[in-house]
């Protein structure tokens, strides 16, 4: 579904990202782990194609994305979840959904309002609230929904546990579980390795911009000597 083949990244005269060479296929959840400034957020903004591509190749079912603008990227069937929410806080739940509707697209389930809200019961009860006026899990959950409303076959979160409390925390992972039995593809960049765990099928360590270790959680679980080296403070 997703193949990044030797990406390389710089903001002006620094160097991000390093040869990085990965990929994720449909039904399956990628984990990006590493410290804060390792890389993981640059390589999912140059997914999207927020970030320009200094060397490499993104592919995605089949076709180049490195050389497409964003709103190119994300009409091909990439959802980009950011760190920082970014909602339209002076409009309701039901108009920030809308800014992100789009078409049906082949081999991509039609999301609506009413299945957003089944994932998500609690923004059910605030359609009409204001984004500004709505909490910071809240304001998380609008923004997957809203990314969900292009009907992706690809989902990019950056950091979707960060700051949030614990209960809704679980409702995070419950909620990328469900996307996963939708047949999702779901890149995932996080800090929060007992978040990340129980719901990847492969890890991906990122370290200075390079990939340090590639592989399954159990694989990573066993290796006390990689988590110290990358994962601890």
């Amino acid at each position: 579904m997703l193949e990044v083949k030797h990406l390389e990244v710089a903001y002006g005269r620094a160097q991000i990202l390093f040869d990085l060479s990965f990929d994720a296929r449909s039904g399956e959840i990628v984990v990006l782990l590493g410290r804060n400034g390792a890389g993981k957020s640059t390589t999912l903004k140059a997914l999207i194609g927020l970030v320009p591509v200094t060397s490499g190749e993104i592919h995605f079912d089949g076709r180049r994305l490195d050389r497409l603008q964003s709103y190119q990227i994300a009409r091909l069937g990439l959802g980009y979840v950011p760190e920082d929410r970014r909602i339209f806080t002076d409009l309701t739940v039901m108009q920030n959904l809308e800014v992100g509707r789009q078409p049906p697209r082949a081999g991509a389930g039609a999301w609506t309002p009413a299945r957003a809200f089944e994932l998500f019961p609690d923004l059910g009860r605030l359609r009409d609230r204001l984004g500004g006026r709505m909490s910071g899990g809240e304001q998380q959950m609008l923004t997957i929904a809203r990314a969900l409303m292009g009907n992706p076959r690809v989902v990019l979160l950056d950091e979707p546990s960060e700051g949030l409390a614990p209960m809704i925390v679980e409702q995070m992972a419950r909620a990328v579980r469900e996307l996963k039995r939708e047949g999702l593809c779901v890149v995932l960049s996080e800090q929060n390795l007992r978040f990340a765990a129980p719901l990847a099928d492969r890890a991906l360590i990122i370290e200075k911009g390079h990939l340090r270790f590639g592989g399954t959680l159990a694989a990573l679980d066993a290796s006390a000597a990689v988590r110290e080296q990358y994962l601890s403070l």
